[in-house]
């Protein structure tokens, strides 16, 4: 049954894409970057594509994500206000609004993010529900530093930790831990409040992104400042309430589709009453169960693989 319902997909996918501007939803078109001062040495910075978060110190600047090219030229005057220079670039994932400034940046820092950033930036990449074709990238905006399932950078006083999830938002995401600041920046794994885009299409997987999320809650606290890939800075409760959100979709979605509705017909019937406010934000309610839809159904391919190689 499942493979007789993935062919509406791509369909339905592509018929709501048109509410759909990528990281436009939620963030200003003024190219400017605003600035929250998070604790001593730590900067929040948001443009136009995901968020960034600045570290600046003895050692000089690292910055966690890069937004879209057309934000350099605010980012490298934001930049500007801080002493040291930028030495180090840390991408959470391949998608262009965290990566593309890495084409500027990439002349003067050290580019880090996991093995398969460096794969996907490398080579033509496509992101089908918003018509994003990413072309490779030229040697120095990529990776130069890349690594398997973690990373330690000792910089600005801090051990920074990069640990890589596995599919998840998509195959090369990581979340960076600022271990001495108490402070995570989630990458994609979480979009604060809204429902997110999961890139199966990069092999990511709503379940999951759950789970990851999951494995992640007992390495932070309370007082731990929690920075997402999209909306506000956020903290420990938050993120459990976007992780129960995760799941709690999904499975309404999987039981609608274990009772044989297409997809069609489980974006008619709509979600739980309590899922609605997560769909005024970055994608609309009838996106997400498309997404969430499209990845239930490549999770059971990945099962029917996997037991049919074990006979």
């Amino acid at each position: 049954m499942m493979n007789k319902l993935f062919a509406p997909v791509v369909a339905a996918t592509l018929c709501f894409s048109i509410n759909v501007s990528y990281a436009e939803e939620h963030h200003s078109d003024k190219k400017i970057f605003s600035v929250t001062d998070i604790k001593s040495g730590f900067h929040f910075l948001q443009g136009k594509g995901g968020n960034i978060l600045l570290s600046e110190g003895k050692d000089g600047l690292l910055i966690v994500d890069s937004d879209y090219s057309e934000m350099t030229p605010a980012l490298e005057k934001t930049l500007a206000n801080y002493e040291g220079g930028l030495k180090y670039v840390l991408n959470t994932h391949w998608h262009g609004d965290h990566t593309q400034g890495n084409q500027v940046l990439g002349h003067q820092a050290e580019i880090v993010a996991h093995d398969n950033v460096y794969t996907r930036l490398n080579s033509r990449q496509e992101v089908k529900l918003f018509n994003m074709v990413s072309e490779p990238y030229e040697a120095h905006a990529l990776p130069s530093i890349t690594f398997d399932r973690s990373l330690t950078l000792r910089f600005n006083d801090d051990t920074i930790k990069a640990l890589h999830l596995p599919n998840g938002h998509t195959d090369g995401d990581s979340i960076i831990f600022f271990e001495n600041a108490n402070i995570v920046h989630m990458g994609d794994h979480y979009f604060n409040g809204m429902f997110p885009f999961v890139d199966v299409g990069s092999n990511g997987s709503v379940r999951g992104v759950a789970k990851n999320i999951e494995g992640m809650l007992s390495k932070i606290d309370d007082n731990t400042i929690v920075v997402p890939g999209h909306g506000a800075i956020s903290n420990k409760k938050e993120l459990i309430a976007f992780k129960d959100m995760l799941i709690g979709t999904t499975n309404e979605v999987e039981t609608m589709m274990e009772n044989s509705m297409t997809v069609e017909a489980i974006q008619n019937k709509g979600l739980s009453e309590q899922w609605k406010a997560w769909g005024n934000g970055f994608l609309n309610e009838k996106v997400w169960i498309s997404i969430v839809h499209s990845s239930l159904t490549q999770d059971a391919k990945q099962k029917v693989k996997h037991s049919s190689h074990k006979h």
